[in-house]
């Protein structure tokens, strides 16, 4: 899924936008927010005001519990 965020200030880049709506962790999605945006970097560094940018969603964190460990001598 995506969200859908309108730009409604100057001076907001692609990055920046994904800091604020995710927090730092938003920084690993801009290969995906791009192919999200066809186009999007073509137009500058600086998003213009009104336009509309599909954020990606932060994926689900993983967490990985441990195998047993087994003792042969113990």
């Amino acid at each position: 899924m995506s969200t859908t965020v309108t730009v409604t200030g100057e001076g907001i880049t692609l990055d920046l936008l994904l800091v604020r709506v995710h927090g730092w962790k938003g920084q690993d999605l801009i290969t995906e927010a791009l192919s999200l945006n066809p186009g999007i970097a073509g137009e500058g560094a600086f998003l213009a005001a009104g336009r509309k940018v599909l954020i990606p969603d932060l994926p689900s964190e993983v967490t990985i519990t441990p195998e047993p460990t087994i003792d042969l001598f113990g």
